[in-house]
This record gives structure tokens, sequence and C-alpha cells, in this order.
């Protein structure tokens, strides 16, 4: 098959251990440099943009936020945020638990303070965020007409589990819920996903490819629709059950150069 867009979820699947890109997986993607290399993730963009720099493809378009905000170096293609109105009833159901609520707008990040939850995730994704309550986060997009591209909850692994099951009996018409770790829940907008963002960036970018003729990696829940829908689906060994079930092929560990090895036999 002649694929023509590779397209990779990035933690747990394209960084290794200390979830960098090995020299492996930079001698790969940049031989096969004349094939659009899409990293598509729920990271932020200013989050993504060193690996691009690392691998020399900063001209190619990224999908943040898990398909919530498509962009072509600065440009938007496409942008879907989450309701205020929704935002505001996480911020209230939040009140007097643990849960530590980050709040995500384009390339802004914003958190309530620095405290150990902020600072896994600066360690990380190598972004600093700036330091504002959720509720004059709030009010600020209010005003400003904007919403959230992405909501990540994080605490004690018994109130994260309460608090996505109510999000889930209330706004499950409005958001999807993701658990990324036990202690994690990742919020994005009902309509969105990878699947849906791969489709608009071969309307806006590629006209001239199909999704057959797409190559996807990935390892997590949010990687399903995407796997399942192009080509040939890859899941790295350590992916989770429901992934390596509906995977077109399974490859090496993200430790061990899996994407890199898929790579090496195009």
């Amino acid at each position: 098959m002649n694929y023509k867009l590779i397209c990779s979820d990035i933690d747990g699947t394209l960084l290794d251990k200390d979830r960098a890109l090995s020299v492996a997986t930079i001698r790969e993607i940049k031989r096969l440099s004349h094939i659009p290399f899409i990293l598509i993730s729920s990271r932020m963009p200013k989050a993504m943009r060193h690996l691009q720099e690392i691998l020399g493809n900063t001209n190619n378009p990224i999908i943040a936020y898990n398909g919530g905000l498509i962009l072509n170096q600065q440009s938007i293609i496409h942008s879907t945020e989450i309701n205020n109105g929704v935002l505001e009833s996480i911020i209230n159901k939040s009140l007097n638990t643990s849960i530590h609520l980050s709040l995500y707008h384009a390339d802004k990040w914003f958190v309530p303070s620095l405290d150990f939850w902020a600072n896994r995730e600066i360690n990380n994704t190598k972004v600093l965020p700036e330091v504002k309550s959720n509720l004059d986060v709030l009010q600020s997009w209010k005003k400003e007409n904007k919403g959230a591209h992405k909501i990540m909850c994080m605490g004690d692994e018994q109130e994260i589990d309460f608090l996505y099951k109510t999000l889930e009996a209330e706004h499950n018409d409005e958001i999807i819920l993701y658990r990324s770790k036990s202690t994690y829940i990742e919020i994005s907008h009902r309509s969105i996903s990878k699947k849906t963002a791969i489709e608009t960036l071969i309307n806006h970018n590629y006209p001239d490819i199909e999704m057959h003729e797409v190559i996807a990696f990935g390892d997590n829940y949010n990687d399903i629709e995407m796997l399942k829908a192009v080509g040939l689906g890859v899941a790295v060994e350590n992916a989770i059950e429901e992934v390596l079930k509906i995977a077109k092929k399974v490859t090496d560990t993200n430790k061990n150069d899996g994407v890199a090895k898929v790579l090496a036999e195009l």
C-alpha cells in the first residue's frame, strides 16, 4: 500500500521512557519526510511544537486537544470549544474537593495554583501555565466569548470517579470524558475526535488523500476511532487491551521504538 499521510499520538506512543523522541524515531520520520507526519494529541499546541522542531517538520499541521484545535502553523483550520455553561458546572462540582482543574484555550493553560498536579504536567509537557483561579478564567472567557478547548481534572481517585459519573450523567450530550489515568479526566467537546480531526485536515489540506491511505499510531481510548478509521491503525504493544483488540497491526512498545520500527518497514 502506498501510504500518503502518517498520524501519531504522542504520550505513550511516540515518546520513549524519558518522554523524548529517540534517535531511531527521529531518523525514521526524517527519512520519510516526503510523507506528511502529523502529531495528533490531547496536548496543547505549545506542548507539541518543540517536538516538531526536533523532527524538522514545523511546516506540517498539528492536531491538538484530541481534534478540538487543528492548526497549520499559526492559521486555524478548525476550532471547537466547550460551552462555558458546562465549564461553570464542572467548576461548581469541584468546589470543596481536592480536584485540580486545568483549563486550556489555544496556547493558554490556566491553573489555580502551582500544586502537585500542575508541576506534574509541567514536567510532562515542558510548558509553563498561567496561575489564575478557575472562576476568574471563566469570567474572562465569558466576556471574550471564548471557551475551553480542553478541561483537565486531576485528583484523588475516588473524587475523580465520582465527578466522572456525575458529569457523564448530566452532560453526556455535550462533552466527552476520557480517563487517561485513574486520577485524571480529560474533557473535550462531544463533536470532536481524532478521527474527525484527520477527516477535517484531509479535506482542508490534502484533498487527494483518502482515509485508507493513512497510517495512524496510538495506545489509549481516545485513539480507538482513529485506528479503526484509517488504512493502517497501529497499536504500540503497551497500549490498553481495547486498543490492541481493534488495531490492524501491533508493534513494539513506545519505550522500544515501536513507531520507528513500523516506519522502517515502509
